[in-house]
């Protein structure tokens, strides 16, 4: 850096976004993208607004002029990790700006506060075909992760696919996030969807989930699936997740609507978790709630659903390249962090 560009960053004054920077954040959005993504931001917002502990968002200002911003969020049990993180959902820097230590200063307030609260990673996504953005999470140092990430477009003909093949996986296994099950009979008279019942969560079912969530991985993840249940419940833009019952609780999947991080132009939505009662493997559970799901999105017009699975995991990645989902467009990124950034 320059020491033009040096005196430049030095002006810089990072803090937390506030709601007052609503209007100028959308507007560098828009100078990036060449669009304007007002509910995207509104969505963010409102998310920060009911659970802040969960939510981090720094602005960096100039003479009182918003110049960029990061948005993130804590991590807390997603796609089946243990170890805590910050997912980087977006991070944006006026195109007059850019090039002048904007974005690494953000990224660097970031990664104190996750530092400061006993986080050593920070996780993200990006489309590969996002050049300038790639470069700079480079050159931020984050790397390749090794999770994937899948998705699948949802159609009408993939709703009548799911439902012919009910596609099933293999059998629970302790430690193993989900279980699917393939289906006990070749009756493909039968709809997998009708052979459960699949509907929306109700606020009595939060036991049951973290009930099976527990027998399936081994370990507790109450805190993940409760914040998970109640943002379902409680945002109206999110509730996509749901349960199936066969008298009693067997099955849920948790997924939500994303709204545009990092650019996203389309409607997708993102399975979180997914989990079968273990007595109920080999009943086509699994692909019953997923075809549902498949319902439900298309009839709400979001375009893909995407999820993320380990790379060892064949098993998942398995049943969801049987549903239809293939290696998704964008990358898993990660950056470690370390003790020597808070000194």
């Amino acid at each position: 850096m320059n020491k033009t560009l040096e005196s430049a960053a030095a002006t810089i004054e990072l803090r937390r976004l506030a709601s007052g920077d609503f209007d100028e954040a959308v507007a560098i959005d828009a100078a990036i993208l060449g669009r304007r993504r007002r509910a995207y931001f509104q969505a963010r917002l409102k998310a920060a607004l009911n659970a802040p502990a969960d939510h981090v968002q720094f602005g960096a200002t100039r003479d009182g002029k918003l110049l960029g911003y990061v948005l993130a969020r804590r991590m807390f049990g997603e796609f089946g990790r243990i170890e805590p993180a910050v997912r980087l959902e977006t991070i944006g820097v006026l195109p007059g700006e850019q090039g002048c230590g904007v974005g690494i200063r953000l990224l660097s307030e970031l990664e104190g506060w996750a530092l400061r609260h006993e986080i050593r990673q920070i996780r993200t996504a990006a489309d590969w075909r996002r050049h300038a953005l790639l470069g700079f999470l480079d050159r931020a140092g984050f790397e390749l992760g090794r999770n994937h990430i899948i998705d699948c477009a949802v159609h009408a003909e993939r709703l009548g696919q799911l439902e012919a093949d009910d596609a099933g996986a293999p059998q629970a296994r302790r430690g193993a996030e989900v279980d699917y099950g393939a289906p006990a009979s070749n009756d493909f008279e039968t709809l997998a969807r009708d052979r459960s019942d699949v509907c929306g969560l109700a606020p009595g079912d939060l036991a049951d989930i973290i009930a099976i969530d527990r027998q399936i991985t081994g370990r507790s993840r109450d805190s993940y699936l409760t914040r998970l249940f109640d943002e379902a419940l409680n945002d109206s833009a999110i509730r996509v997740s749901l349960v199936a019952r066969k008298g009693m609780t067997v099955g849920f999947i948790m997924a939500k609507t994303d709204f545009g991080d990092f650019g996203r132009t389309e409607p997708t939505a993102v399975i979180d978790t997914i989990g079968v009662h273990p007595q109920f493997a080999g009943a086509g559970v699994g692909t019953a709630m997923l075809s549902q799901l498949f319902v439900n999105l298309h009839a709400l017009h979001v375009e893909r659903v995407e999820t993320v699975v380990a790379a060892e995991n064949f098993d998942l990645l398995g049943f969801f390249y049987k549903a239809g989902f293939s290696p998704s467009q964008r990358l898993a990124l990660v950056k470690r962090l370390s003790e020597e950034k808070l000194r």
